[in-house]
């Protein structure tokens, strides 16, 4: 198990490494603009270790071998992951509308 963490976290960190640094952008003027660029890496984040669990709880649901306490702990890993998963989405969406919201009002 520690060697499918070890490998979850070496593909995390990649993908997250592979992203554009914040800085290269240049886009920071204003701090809605500064704001949105973290609340982004952050949701992208959480996404990822979302989307993480939710493999690790399809591998122990698919290698269970019909053991009701490991069935039911991946289960639960499949559904928080979910609801962590949808947690990232609307936040992301919320943080878009309220960003969108103060721009109109203070224009």
């Amino acid at each position: 198990m520690s060697r499918l963490r070890s490998v979850l976290c070496s593909l995390v960190l990649a993908l997250c490494l592979a992203t554009p640094a914040l800085a290269a952008s240049g886009d920071v003027a204003r701090v809605q603009n500064f704001a949105q660029n973290v609340i982004e890496v952050l949701v992208t984040l959480a996404g990822l270790v979302a989307a993480g669990f939710f493999v690790v709880g399809g591998i122990g649901y698919i290698t269970s071998s019909g053991n009701p306490e490991h069935l039911d702990r991946s289960k639960k890993t499949i559904v928080w992951s979910g609801v962590g998963l949808a947690i990232c989405i609307g936040a992301f969406v919320l943080s878009n509308i309220i960003g969108d919201l103060a721009t109109s009002a203070f224009k």
